[in-house]
């Protein structure tokens, strides 16, 4: 039976424009869900579009320092490459120097995946950590309340590439990925772990992503080259942040930047 996947995008201008809705999306969802709930959990990625955000949410002369109920955080991460926390190409040492160090979040409160671990091992020890904060036994996933993603120019999304096992993994909820065309390893949430989360979203800027993203959302379905197909979440809902370069190739959005389309899958 078919599923429908309501597929909602908001247009920016640039990519300043861009963080800024990003940072403002992130402090709403927290807020929302500390509200609900006491907490929120965050899944987060790398890259240079969600380092400006986390620039913001860190910088003093905007308001989402104050804003962010940060003693309410559990901040966790997607994926990581298999290098150590003060690699120049860890997502950890991003997000580290762009927000962890100017942000009143406790040690206690970030769990990172241990890339400088043989792969297998980084894997599994994230997993036991997962289940161990969120009580998981057996079968059961964890629901993180807001999972960020990018998506690269060749359609992979976390650490989920085209034609790599991590696209079959369907019983673990982390994986270490063997990468042939980046000769490496990676670790990452798996797919059925990411469409759990309560609020999933995309943050995607650049002409290098406007062909990819069209054919993810328009083009035929074929998870096996475009991972970023099997972003299907359970609530049937997924917000895509762009910018007018990344947006080139989909239908015009409203006055407001907002556009909709309705997938089958």
């Amino acid at each position: 039976m078919a599923k429908t996947i309501a597929v909602e995008y908001r247009v920016h201008d640039g990519p300043d424009a861009l963080a800024h809705a990003a940072a403002e999306h992130f402090l709403e969802q927290a807020q929302k869900s500390v509200a609900a709930k006491g907490k929120a959990r965050i899944a987060v990625s790398g890259g240079s579009t969600p380092k400006r955000t986390f620039e913001l949410l860190a910088n003093p002369k905007e308001k989402f320092l104050q804003a962010m109920p940060w003693e309410k955080l559990e901040l966790y991460f997607v994926d990581e490459r298999t290098v150590p926390p003060t690699d120049k190409d860890s997502n950890y040492r991003m997000t580290r120097e762009a927000m962890l160090d100017k942000v009143p979040l406790k040690p206690e409160q970030v769990f990172r995946i241990k890339g400088e671990l043989p792969p297998e091992e980084a894997a599994a020890r994230y997993e036991s950590t997962l289940r161990n904060q969120f009580k998981l036994e057996g079968a059961e996933v964890p629901r993180f309340d807001v999972l960020a993603l990018g998506m690269g120019d060749d359609g992979h999304t976390a650490s989920i590439f085209p034609h790599t096992a991590g696209i079959h993994e369907l019983a673990r909820l982390v994986y270490a990925n063997q990468v042939p065309q980046k000769d490496t390893w990676r670790v990452t949430l798996t797919w059925p772990v990411i469409i759990q989360a309560g609020e999933v979203f995309f943050l995607i800027g650049g002409k290098d992503k406007a062909d990819p993203l069209h054919r993810v959302l328009q083009g035929q379905y074929d998870p096996e080259t475009l991972p970023s197909q099997l972003i299907q979440p359970k609530n049937g809902k997924l917000l895509f942040l762009l910018d007018k370069d990344a947006a080139a190739l989909l239908p015009a959005p409203d006055a407001s930047g907002k556009g909709k389309l309705e997938i089958q899958r």
